[in-house]
């Protein structure tokens, strides 16, 4: 148990009490051990885009919708632009977001500067195959499974 002083102010005639110190225990192998045993850290680098792939611009991502979805373009522009309109306003509100297979963006700063606004964010994205698909999902016990009954 530790000894201590009691000090007596003369302004407030109140008392207090500071505990004195003792000196500390050495310490046990095994604490040593485990302290020298640290999982050693993960450098992670910083991706870069592909050398020599250009960034995707709209055009580009209308006529891949077009050719993936089989939609008239005139039919997919408006949605095409109404969807990035949709995440640009979502970003600039700070709100994050979950849309597979496009991945979870969560935003880590943002700031303010007279030409624009310029945010920092972080997307996590699954790697292929991780996910379950909807053949891992019905199984041939269910019964709505069952052809013919």
């Amino acid at each position: 148990m530790a000894t201590g002083t009691t000090k007596r102010t003369a302004t407030s005639g109140t008392t207090s009490k500071t505990a004195s110190k003792k000196p500390a225990a050495a310490a046990t192998p095994a604490a040593k051990k485990a302290a020298v045993e640290a999982p050693k850290p993960v450098v992670v680098t910083a991706a870069s885009p592909a050398p020599g792939t250009p960034e995707l611009r709209k055009k580009e991502l209308l006529d891949l919708v077009v050719e993936q979805s089989g939609v008239k373009r005139k039919d997919a522009k408006p949605a095409v632009e109404a969807m990035l309109a949709i995440l640009g306003a979502t970003i600039a509100e700070g709100r994050e977001f979950n849309l597979q297979p496009f991945g979870k963006l969560r935003i880590n700063r943002a700031e303010e500067r007279t030409n624009g606004r310029i945010t920092v964010c972080k997307l996590r994205q699954a790697k292929p195959g991780a996910g379950k698909s909807q053949e891992d999902e019905i199984s041939p016990e269910d019964p709505l499974a069952e052809v013919g009954t």
